[in-house]
């Protein structure tokens, strides 16, 4: 298992994230590598379903992966690089704090500002979306280990669940727990769902911060022309002496990829029919990819764009 966590083996998984709703193939898939390796091993046959998969179901399983999964990639990658990005606008606010702006309505001259209030606006943006994704995580570390194929527990032993959430609190210094109600965490993917709406009101904001470093970076000479953003990439195919906004638009490319994929989660979140959620491949993808990048896109918006 640490050998395929540490990513020596991915050849070994060939299939597509589009497959059978409970991702039974992908996890099926896992026990047989897992079962093949530990055979190497020792001295007799591991089966991939007596040994490897006993006390499990692709049903407990996966949605488990998803909770699991989401937290440490939330926890490692995505909180990390919104507290970098609010350092990033806070620290370049309080050095314009006295350089004075023309404040805008409607994209029309409206009252002075400074350029230091503009910057704490998309700060203070950011540490809600922070507080809202913080808050969701507790919901995350919930999990459905241990509730087997329809949330019974049947084939498992009663305290299964709750060491397998024990074992992944140590490995991860999160703090994983059986769900307390099992037949709710198969059925449903309420939590991914509610951490999607977070990371697209978090690409809603970005996008925001993202346009308005492009309206000020305008021009700079017939345009707004306020600031100027780094040249990441000077000079188009036909006007060498242009320099495009490609950070910010970047960004904003992302921003609009995380919408779709959660509109693609809100409708597979529904697909819960009767006792298990049966679009679960499609909700981890789309889920782990806004998080990803989100968090890669909130750095370079920090480090190439704002500081």
């Amino acid at each position: 298992c640490e050998d395929i966590a540490a990513g020596k083996l991915m050849d070994e998984f060939p299939l597509d994230v589009f497959q059978t709703g409970s991702a039974t193939s992908t996890n099926m898939n896992a026990n047989e590598v897992i079962a093949r390796l530990a055979s190497l091993k020792v001295d007799g046959d591991i089966h991939p379903n007596d040994h490897v998969n006993m006390s499990q179901s692709s049903n407990d399983v996966i949605p488990t992966t998803i909770h699991v999964s989401a937290a440490i990639s939330c926890h490692q990658q995505l909180i990390p690089a919104i507290n970098h990005l609010i350092m990033v606008i806070d620290k370049k606010a309080e050095s314009l704090e006295k350089v004075v702006k023309t404040g805008r309505t409607h994209l029309m001259d409206a009252m002075p500002v400074s350029m230091g209030q503009e910057l704490s606006a998309w700060s203070s943006q950011l540490r809600f979306s922070l507080a809202h994704i913080e808050r969701t995580m507790t919901e995350l570390s919930q999990l459905a280990i241990g509730g087997t194929a329809v949330g019974t527990g049947i084939n498992a032993d009663p305290t299964f669940g709750d060491k397998v959430a024990k074992q992944l609190s140590s490995v991860t210094d999160l703090n994983f727990s059986a769900a307390s109600n099992r037949f709710a965490a198969l059925s449903s993917q309420d939590t991914a769902v509610a951490l999607s709406g977070q990371l697209k009101a978090l690409a809603t904001s970005l996008m925001k911060i993202s346009n308005d470093l492009r309206w000020m970076n305008s021009g700079p000479l017939a345009g707004i022309g306020e600031i100027a953003l780094p040249a990441l990439q000077p000079g188009s195919s036909i006007m060498p002496g242009k320099v495009n906004p490609v950070i910010p638009e970047a960004t904003a490319m992302v921003c609009a990829q995380v919408i779709g994929n959660d509109t693609t989660i809100t409708v597979a979140g529904q697909s819960g029919n009767f006792q298990l959620n049966v679009m679960l491949p499609v909700v981890a993808y789309n889920l782990l990819q806004s998080i990803e990048i989100l968090s890669s896109s909130s750095r370079l918006l920090a480090d190439k764009a704002i500081e």
